[in-house]
């Protein structure tokens, strides 16, 4: 026994497979010293349902499997220590512990850990730093090909690989036979201590039932009981990484993103490709000089080294959103907004100055507007987002432009009903698609559809004419609701006498059934409030006449001119959509005067 090895290792080459890998390839056998103090770190972690501890435990029979191959001899040294210690195991009082042993057995301390390694060399200890070592392959890369967005573990089922492409996926099994417990258990083992040992890998969570490790470009969320019924893994990566140029955007969207936009919305439904674009957009900013910085919560975009990353600062994304206040970058990418403090976040942000690119999911472009009201002021949203993204199939499928006006909202008639209102508008074509504006106490999104009533107009719309209908079973109406509070019966003039009724008692009586205001009018005062058609009119001013000329397709009718809002004279144009006026006649001089003033003729039906 004299002259052998001694080797006390510590908790972090235990926990992710060091050790083992270690001792496998030194080629002589030595006596391995595991101190109680590592025995207990790895059962309190294990007990908590840490992914980590069970890994630890795994390692811990695999030293003895070595020892009773006789292989290497294992022993374990020590008191165990206090409760106290083991929860302050992070501030090195387990490390501690561990230095001490090996410094009273006169051993070698082997660990992964280069503040315990610092540590040692400091206090004369002789001590092995272990490396990360790489591996080739991961077994749970074997599940993946170049087309599988994400694979679907679960104990008792056929493993399943989303395939295909945004907005195209479709689920399908990689093999006939269901996984049995033991595999999945070793693959999590294996996920936890590559975690562990790579530099460019970490566990982001590990909770009692649940792990989440960024393992290089794959997220994996590894859920167990009680957390969940039985072992789950369940795997996403990256299919491909585009470039801004690939989604051939206009060169109108280009420009607003680049000088206008700096709070944007990328929404879409799960697995359209909102995060992929998220990655093109960040790095395009990035390759025009601006400072660009992401949060996520875990780490999963697949961005360039100049962007820096940050995740939630002990937990808490408000913490995060405190350091970026400070560091003041030009543009910041916040992946997955789900609570309602991230929209917080998000709005603080903005309105500090911050360009914000937020990730939300979303059915319709509308819904990534609606997940702010409520959460912030509804005058305070134009401000915060300016333009939303959505993303169907991998593609932008529309852009959605806000601006805050004050107006009489669409629908409404009465000048009194004028209020602040958020028209959302498609930013290619202009059209208004929504107005966004405080009704009552309640915040109403409403459609914009000039050729349809809302249901609700609608319904009252029907039950107005059959009460009217009740009231007056012999006269002819039209019923239009111009608003929730009002609504205009239309009848012949000599009608509206008997719908009135003797001093309105017929009508007061009618507006109380139904509980609206009720205007009354003729037909021809409807006539002449109608919208009318515009039809444009060239105008050529020669020696003794002026020439009014419209599209031929009007030829042979009657058409109304109109300077300004003023209407002047009806006339039918010949075949060739002309109409010639002599100047000494007083429609000519009227003419002469408009035309003089810069006044614009034009025509209606």
């Amino acid at each position: 026994m004299r002259g052998m090895k001694v080797f006390v290792p510590d908790t972090s080459v235990i926990v992710d497979g060091r050790l083992t890998q270690f001792l496998s390839t030194i080629g002589e056998k030595v006596k391995v010293v595991v101190p109680e103090a590592v025995v207990a770190e790895i059962e309190h972690q294990a007990n908590e349902g840490k992914a980590i501890g069970h890994t630890g435990l795994e390692e811990l029979k695999k030293l003895r499997d070595m020892a009773d191959r006789g292989e290497i001899l294992l022993e374990f040294y020590g008191e165990r220590p206090e409760l106290w210690q083991i929860r302050r195991a992070k501030a090195g009082e387990i490390d501690h512990m561990v230095r001490e042993t090996a410094k009273q057995l006169n051993a070698t301390l082997i660990t992964g850990d280069q503040v315990q390694r610092d540590i040692a060399i400091a206090k004369g200890i002789d001590v092995i730093y272990l490396t990360a070592k790489k591996e080739v392959r991961h077994r749970l890369e074997d599940f993946f090909d170049e087309t599988t967005m994400s694979v679907h573990l679960k104990a008792g089922v056929k493993p399943l690989a989303k395939k295909g492409k945004p907005g195209e996926w479709r689920l399908v099994p990689i093999r006939d036979e269901p996984l049995s417990d033991e595999e999945l258990e070793e693959i999590a083992d294996d996920v936890v201590e590559r975690a562990k040992r790579e530099p460019d890998s970490f566990i982001e969570l590990d909770e009692p039932g649940a792990t989440v490790v960024q393992l290089r470009n794959y997220r994996i969320v590894i859920a167990k009981p009680p957390f969940a019924d039985r072992i789950e893994i369940t795997a996403v990566r990256p299919v491909k990484k585009l470039s801004i140029e690939d989604y051939e955007l206009s060169e109108r969207l280009l420009k607003r993103l680049k000088d206008r936009a700096e709070g944007i919305l990328i929404a879409g439904a799960p697995g359209e490709g909102k995060t992929t674009f998220a990655q093109a957009l960040a790095e395009w900013y990035a390759s025009m000089g601006k400072i660009v910085k992401t949060m996520e919560k875990p780490r999963d975009l697949q961005v360039s080294e100049e962007i820096t990353q940050y995740t939630a600062l002990n937990g808490k994304m408000e913490l995060t959103g405190d350091i970026l206040l400070l560091v003041r970058p030009d543009y910041t990418i916040f992946d997955e907004m789900r609570k309602t403090s991230d929209f917080k976040i998000y709005s603080d942000l903005r309105l500090a100055g911050v360009g914000m690119v937020g990730v939300v999911h979303a059915t319709k472009p509308i819904d990534a507007i609606q997940r702010f009201i409520g959460r912030v002021e509804l005058g305070m949203i134009p401000q915060i987002v300016d333009t939303v993204l959505f993303i169907k199939a991998g593609r932008v499928a529309k852009v959605l432009t806000l601006e805050y006006l004050v107006k009489v909202p669409s629908g409404m008639k009465e000048e009194d009903l004028a209020r602040p209102v958020i028209e959302v508008r498609d930013f290619e074509t202009g059209e208004l698609e929504y107005e966004i504006y405080t009704y009552g106490e309640e915040i109403s999104v409403v459609p914009v559809k000039k050729e349809e009533k809302a249901p609700a107009l609608r319904l009252a719309e029907k039950r107005l004419k059959q009460e009217i209908k009740k009231f007056l079973p012999d006269v002819y109406t039209e019923v239009e609701i111009v608003s929730p509070h009002k609504a205009v019966i239309y009848a012949d003039e000599f009608d509206i006498p008997t719908i009135i009724g003797k001093k309105g008692k017929r009508i007061t009586e009618l507006e109380k059934r139904i509980g609206i205001s009720i205007d009354v009018k003729s037909f021809a005062e409807r006539e002449a409030e109608k919208p009318k058609e515009k039809i444009p009119v060239e105008v050529e001013e020669k020696k003794k006449t002026i020439v009014l000329r419209v599209s031929p397709d009007y030829a042979k009718k009657p058409l109304k001119f109109y300077g300004g809002e003023q209407y002047v004279f009806t006339a039918t144009p010949n075949k060739k959509g002309l109409v010639k006026v002599s100047k000494s006649t007083p429609i000519g001089k009227e003419l002469e005067r408009l035309i003089q003033a810069g006044i614009p003729i034009w025509a209606s039906t």
